[in-house]
């Protein structure tokens, strides 16, 4: 199918929306009617695409939308061919995404308002390479979920090795120079697109944003997915975990020398100091949870060694629609 955007005049820009997409058959149709209408009034400066990226669904999105992309060439759709996640589905959309100009990355359920992306066009315009979105806290964002995603930024402020803004998400603008860095320089398996797209740096600036009401469906962020982005952003940007064995193993030799101490002084003073056992197993117990703690953070990090150096393929594509064949640069 030949390239709408073709022979455009040097002032059009071309604009690629990435949506990721696991079972939304009840709000795709809203999503992408809202998103093209959006789009439309920003013909006059950007040739306009969408590109859905389905991360193996179970529900009919994928029959939908091959008839929305059969009816609008502007629409393309890649087809993965089992689910790989939401940060790989992201990656796949950018590394096929490869002559835009501007990529916005946003969810399919309409919690990120397309209504916005306007105003991160603009940001764009006035030389952000990448415009990233700060959500105001709403009824829409349950008690626990905030918690949790409050406690997750606290954590990575104070681990990570570089800034991780509060209440951000991966709905944002990159530029095409950023794309194009992600996509030739960045390999990593195990891949937290907030923390890279904060450490490639370039110019920067945050929009705050309502997020709109879910139309349909269900947050796919299950409690253990969510634990394992956490676990992915920590390893991927902070070696602290590990650092803190040495600290937190030097500070318990020195409390069972000075234990000891006390122990061989009251040995010699107080000949009636009882000697039961509840000390030793406590001291036992102590000492031997910590290990077992540090081991398992060793564990994860070399878990993370071990998946990075079996060099699988960040995706398999099962169908592309409207797409060219693109080959990832690793």
């Amino acid at each position: 199918m030949p390239d709408p955007a073709a022979g455009l005049p040097a002032a059009r820009r071309r604009v690629t929306v990435v949506a990721p997409v696991f079972n939304e058959q009840d709000v795709i149709a809203e999503f992408y009617a809202r998103t093209k209408a959006v789009l439309e009034t920003l013909r006059e400066r950007y040739a306009p695409r969408i590109l859905f990226v389905v991360d193996r669904s179970t529900d009919d999105t994928l029959a939908i939308l091959r008839d929305i992309a059969a009816r609008d060439p502007e629409v393309q759709v890649l087809a993965l061919s089992s689910r790989f996640g939401h940060q790989l589905s992201l990656l796949a959309g950018i590394d096929h995404a490869a002559d835009a100009d501007a990529i916005v990355m946003m969810d399919s359920d309409l919690q990120h308002p397309p209504e916005l992306i306007p105003e991160l066009l603009a940001q764009f315009e006035r030389g952000n390479d990448v415009v990233f979105t700060v959500r105001r806290d709403s009824a829409e964002i349950g008690r626990m979920r905030r918690l949790l995603g409050n406690g997750f930024y606290r954590v990575m402020g104070w681990l990570a090795s570089i800034p991780v803004q509060r209440n951000t998400a991966d709905f944002r603008l990159i530029s095409g120079r950023v794309a194009r860095t992600v996509r030739e320089q960045i390999h990593e398996r195990g891949i937290f697109l907030r923390g890279i797209l904060s450490w490639v740096g370039f110019n920067q600036v945050a929009v705050a944003y309502t997020p709109g009401h879910r139309a349909a469906g269900r947050s796919k962020y299950s409690l253990s997915r969510m634990m394992a982005l956490a676990t992915a952003g920590i390893l991927s940007f902070s070696t602290k975990p590990l650092r803190m064995g040495i600290f937190v193993g030097l500070g318990f030799a020195l409390l069972g020398f000075a234990y000891g101490a006390v122990t061989v002084v009251s040995y010699f003073t107080d000949p009636q100091t009882p000697r039961g056992y509840a000390t030793i197993v406590t001291l036992l117990l102590l000492f031997s949870g910590v290990q077992l703690v540090f081991m398992g953070i060793l564990g994860a990090y070399v878990g993370a060694i071990y998946d990075e150096v079996k060099g699988r393929p960040h995706y398999i594509v099962d169908e592309a629609i409207n797409i060219g064949a693109v080959a990832r640069k690793d």
